[in-house]
């Protein structure tokens, strides 16, 4: 029997042992206000899309760049918070990730950690990566270490339709994984079909990094 079902019983998801244990009984997490020079860094990321949002902190050994404490909090659903639990758990066992291994963690690792997600619940896993990198920046930004920030910019695809490669690589997230599904979610090309080129290779290179 299916561990949830939508109301019109046309979709039912399983979850693993694992993604309930971390579901049931998170790790990491923090119930609390925390102040702001508690930690080493924070990192924040929210999705529209799902309604999640997700705050970290971190504290990071400055010899080695390791991180010593990832604590974090989040308003979302059950696999963003098993997500974040585990993402937690993997940057800090065995003495902790340097921030460059840290920086290196895909969703695909936290996925395989968990045992799978279904694949609508697949964003889920992306957004504690992200507020990872975040948080890894605002350590380095506060360490004056700012060369070793990596900004992530994101480009125009569609200038009519103001749409960009973030916003293709959400809706491919989302489960939009053809041309057309992908303009239901972001109008790409409707009124400009000279970018509709660019918007299908961007839509098979996330298709491939995040679903191979």
């Amino acid at each position: 029997m299916p561990d949830v079902t939508s109301r019109d019983r046309k979709q039912s998801w399983f979850y693993s042992d694992t993604v309930k244990e971390h579901f049931f009984r998170p790790k990491n997490f923090i119930d609390r206000d925390v102040g702001p020079d508690e930690y080493d860094a924070t990192g924040k990321v929210g999705s529209p899309a799902c309604g999640d949002e997700l705050r970290v902190w971190m504290k990071v050994d400055p010899e080695s760049e390791r991180i010593r404490e990832f604590r974090w909090k989040t308003f979302g659903c059950g696999s963003a918070i098993a997500s974040t639990s585990m993402a937690s758990v993997m940057v800090t066992e065995n003495g902790g990730m340097t921030l460059d291994e840290a920086r290196d963690l895909k969703p695909q690792d936290i996925m395989a950690r968990l045992g799978g997600l279904p694949a609508r619940k697949f964003h889920c896993s992306v957004l504690c990566d992200k507020a990872l990198r975040d948080a890894i920046n605002d350590y380095y930004r506060r360490a004056g270490k700012t060369d070793k920030m990596v900004v992530e910019s994101a480009r125009l695809v569609d200038p009519v339709a103001k749409v960009t490669d973030r916003d293709i690589e959400e809706a491919v997230l989302e489960g939009a994984h053809t041309l057309e599904a992908v303009q239901q979610k972001t109008k790409v090309g409707i009124g400009n079909p000279g970018v509709l080129p660019a918007a299908e290779e961007l839509i098979r290179f996330y298709k491939e990094k995040y679903f191979g």
